[in-house]
């Protein structure tokens, strides 16, 4: 297996439905939105097992100061082979020079982000969120 890597804003609704719906994300039910978000993050790491898209992050930023990483997913048959570290590691690569870099994480997946260097926030600071889907 060999997986690339890429920087890149283009995907079709298919590879984007397919990835998000991997995960159980209900987002993947919307692959035409889809496309369009990732031409609005300014920063988006693809990883590739031949035209198959099998990992995504991308983050959006101030400019100066602040990441936040919107969307980390990774085929769950390709889980487990380092593919989100290597992308996390790109990410904070990418955003070295910032200040933070923000991920709210699933209570179940906060060990991997800790493994990447993310240390939880206090009890005074808690995600919260309007959703429509």
């Amino acid at each position: 297996m060999m997986i690339v890597y890429k920087d890149t804003h283009k995907f079709t609704a298919h590879q984007l439905e397919r990835l998000f719906l991997s995960v159980n994300w209900e987002s993947g039910k919307y692959p035409e939105k889809l496309v369009k978000a990732m031409r609005g993050y300014h920063t988006v790491y693809s990883a590739w097992e031949n035209d198959e898209l099998v990992g995504l992050i991308c983050a959006m930023d101030d400019g100066i100061m602040t990441a936040y990483v919107h969307f980390l997913l990774i085929d769950p048959r390709y889980q487990g082979m380092g593919i989100g570290a290597e992308l996390v590691r790109r990410i904070k690569e990418h955003y070295r020079e910032y200040l933070s870099i923000v991920i709210i994480a699933y209570k179940d997946k906060t060990g991997f982000y800790e493994k990447c260097g993310f240390l939880k926030e206090d009890d005074t600071a808690l995600p919260m969120i309007i959703t429509k889907l």
